[in-house]
């Protein structure tokens, strides 16, 4: 089941990066859900190759197909079946890196574990694998809007040492990400996060980058302690992400310098609720919901391939210089918010049935 996902939404992905299509199976999703396939594909337009000269230049159109579940424009609540077809595949790219695995890539541990890879590209292991997460996602994000009210908005915070200044306290939407290829809503920032991210492209190298997201209007409660809390799911689901090396909800990490004085929240009476005065527990107490933004940051590395020869070794333990080929994004962060969307709507979506569920509430 490794490649499923969720309990009460559950996804299940397949494809490989080069096989003929890739796409997912979603079991769960309630019925009478309005749906068509431009509620799916303006997702898939944010994550698809070759949107934007700062992408790899592998040219996908990523067209969705929705082959069942849906009859006339809404979810009947059996299984939603997402078909995208792979079009731009080069094989020939990938015949040197049969008998080289290359660095910082899937192909050694892969080839260990099952004995055997994908003739092309990086099999499952490809972010390629992440359009069936983006178009799964995107359903899981309209339910959660319809029913919820709940909104979703990621953004490139860092690239390299280039930080943007803390946003997560503006009402930032995604007009305001997408207005610039390096997908940060300050401008200042988002110009020196392109030159860095074209320099690397010209010196045929790569850059890593760190993605904040903000989940607003999340209702309290949501999280299923001890083992499936709000903060474990979202950490499950973003260090599942290709090239995901880091994630922290809150004040994460630079909390750890704070006194516990200085790090609580204190509650207060907000628009007739109880909520807190400052947010560094990042919208989570506990595992479960407390009804404040859900704020969270990804770290991304450095894209493995990159346009340069190699100094490695072959699978037969020989030295040798892996050259450079391939198609690649020299930094994955600006291309991985959607999917980040994505992964913390279908984490959203499963925990609010669960919850509902739990409640004695029924799915409609």
């Amino acid at each position: 089941m490794s490649n499923s996902f969720g309990h009460s939404f559950c996804i299940t992905t397949f494809g490989e990066s080069h096989s003929d299509a890739v796409g997912a199976v979603i079991d769960g999703c309630p019925a009478r859900l309005p749906l068509d396939v431009a509620d799916i594909q303006a997702c898939l337009d944010r994550r698809r190759p070759g949107h934007t000269t700062l992408s790899t230049p592998r040219r996908e159109e990523d067209r969705v197909s929705i082959l069942s579940g849906v009859d006339q424009g809404v979810t009947l609540g059996s299984p939603i079946a997402l078909l995208v077809r792979n079009t731009n595949v080069k094989p020939a790219d990938y015949i040197r890196f049969q008998s080289v695995p290359r660095p910082s890539h899937a192909d050694f541990t892969y080839r260990s574990k099952y004995g055997i890879l994908a003739a092309s590209g990086g099999g499952r292991a490809s972010a390629r694998e992440t359009v069936g997460r983006v178009a799964a996602g995107a359903i899981a994000e309209k339910w959660l809007a319809l029913t919820h009210d709940i909104s979703i908005v990621a953004w490139v915070s860092a690239v390299g040492p280039i930080e943007a200044p803390d946003l997560t306290e503006r009402n930032i939407i995604r007009a305001d990400v997408d207005s610039t290829p390096a997908r940060c809503p300050c401008p200042e920032t988002a110009a020196q996060m392109i030159q860095l991210i074209q320099d690397t492209q010209r010196e045929k190298d790569s850059v890593g980058g760190c993605i904040t997201c903000v989940c607003r209007q999340v209702p309290v409660g949501w999280g299923e302690p001890v083992f499936d809390k709000l903060t474990a799911l979202l950490a499950h689901g973003m260090l599942s992400i290709p090239a995901c090396h880091g994630f922290e909800i809150g004040s994460g990490f630079p909390g750890t310098r704070l006194k516990g004085s200085e790090h609580n929240d204190a509650f207060v009476v907000k628009q007739g609720r109880l909520g807190t005065v400052t947010n560094r527990s990042g919208g989570v107490q506990g595992g479960i919901s407390n009804g404040e933004p859900i704020v969270f940051r990804v770290a991304f590395k450095p894209t493995a391939t990159i346009g340069r020869d190699q100094t490695t070794s072959d699978y037969e333990g020989h030295p040798t210089t892996l050259a450079a080929a391939g198609r690649h994004d020299p930094c994955v962060a600006p291309r991985a918010v959607p999917v980040v969307e994505a992964m913390a709507a279908l984490v959203l979506a499963d925990l609010a049935l669960t919850h509902g569920r739990s409640q004695g509430k029924t799915d409609d």
